[in-house]
């Protein structure tokens, strides 16, 4: 019996589950917000590119 209570007071698996939740939902978060920044500077550097190649220096 003593076993059992012990194993229910342990809390230690929990907030591992709750720190890995938390680092899966920032990892999302980061993906989005790179995979939107990411389209817009590819946009940004292709403008660029395409300007330096028109002008002749």
């Amino acid at each position: 019996m003593k076993f059992f209570r012990k194993l229910r007071r342990n809390e230690e698996g929990a907030t591992a589950i709750e720190y890995g939740l938390i680092a899966a939902l920032i990892a999302v978060a980061a993906i989005t917000a790179m995979q939107s920044l990411g389209g817009q500077l590819s946009s940004t550097f292709n403008t660029v590119s395409t300007t330096m190649s028109g002008s002749s220096v």
